[in-house]
């Protein structure tokens, strides 16, 4: 289970309002980045959520890959975005592809402020 776990919380999100908001179009967009990162796309579902008095509801959309998954999560009341790719490296390391993939991802969504984290999995611990 070796891999690699790239988290992004975004802030200020100066992209068109719409890729927050269209669950459709978003979840066409991830699918397109995850081919165009190498990675191999095996299934995936998109969720607008309902508009509340703060404003339009969110989406999600979840991209499974033969390597592991891609989540994206938006909050459009704030123009925040949280990212999370997990590449697991069984047979080859994909680790490049997956940071390849949060790049155009983090380009998507012309973030203000980014929280980025980086979590190596499945490694033995320390002796």
């Amino acid at each position: 289970m070796n891999g690699l776990h790239l988290t992004a919380d975004l802030r200020g999100c100066r992209c068109d309002l719409d890729w927050l908001t269209n669950a459709e179009r978003l979840l066409a967009a991830c699918v397109q980045r995850v081919q165009a990162s190498g990675l191999q796309a095996v299934a995936h579902l998109g969720h607008r959520f309902p508009d509340t008095p703060q404003g339009p509801g969110g989406v999600t959309a979840t991209v499974l890959l033969a390597e592991s998954h891609l989540c994206v999560h938006t909050w459009p009341e704030s123009r925040s975005v949280s990212l999370d790719v997990y590449v697991c490296n069984f047979g080859a390391d994909h680790s490049a592809r997956a940071q390849q993939l949060m790049d155009a991802l983090l380009a998507l969504f012309e973030p203000g402020e980014v929280l980025q984290r980086s979590v190596e999995r499945g490694a033995a611990p320390a002796a």
